[in-house]
């Protein structure tokens, strides 16, 4: 079997879809910039969540604020709340899975805190009663879904952000959420220290 000719065709499929999606996308990832530059100035963190490869994505996004993107900088406040298996266990076990990141924003989110939440299908339950719990902390939300946004779309305010990749493939979802938490991080640089 041949297998080039299809690894190339997924080389295709994702870049076609990322320059697609360019001009759709900038502007509300530049709000959300600029929404997670404001926290981080104002002595604020980001709190980041997702299930599985979303699962990943925020906390490799919560590891380029604590460490850097690409220039050398400050620390700045973000955590990823599927990264502690001890409390999500624990939380998974007494009370029930959908309640493992909207516990963790009860007893860690302060008001003007942003939260990070990424969902393939913006249907996962522990994502929504995150968002849930958000509001209930005065905590600013960034989701970013794929499909048509799913359950989420319905919680977010005029103070929250959407980033919506409209593709049906997670890989594609996913593939593209990694380039949307990239942008992210420059631009967070950018609007902290400046063109670089």
């Amino acid at each position: 079997m041949l297998l080039s000719p299809r690894i190339i065709a997924h080389f295709e499929q994702s870049g076609r879809l990322k320059l697609e999606l360019a001009e759709l996308l900038s502007s509300p990832i530049a709000q959300s910039a600029e929404m997670i530059a404001e926290a981080l100035l104002s002595e604020k963190k980001v709190l980041s969540c997702g299930n599985g490869g979303a699962a990943a994505c925020a906390q490799y996004f919560a590891s380029l604020l604590l460490n850097r993107y690409e220039i050398e900088r400050p620390s700045l406040a973000a955590m990823a709340l599927a990264a502690d298996s001890v409390t999500l266990s624990a939380v998974a076990d007494d009370s029930h899975f959908e309640q493992v990141f909207s516990r963790q924003i009860m007893g860690l989110g302060q008001a003007r805190d942003v939260l990070l939440a990424i969902s393939s299908s913006g249907n996962s339950a522990n994502i929504l009663n995150a968002i849930k719990a958000a509001k209930e902390r005065d905590m600013p939300v960034i989701a970013i879904s794929g499909g048509d946004g799913g359950s989420l779309v319905e919680l977010l305010g005029e103070n929250d952000i959407h980033i919506g990749v409209p593709h049906d493939s997670p890989a594609r979802v996913v593939e593209v959420t990694v380039l949307i938490l990239h942008c992210l991080c420059d631009a967070v640089d950018c609007l902290l220290l400046g063109e670089h």
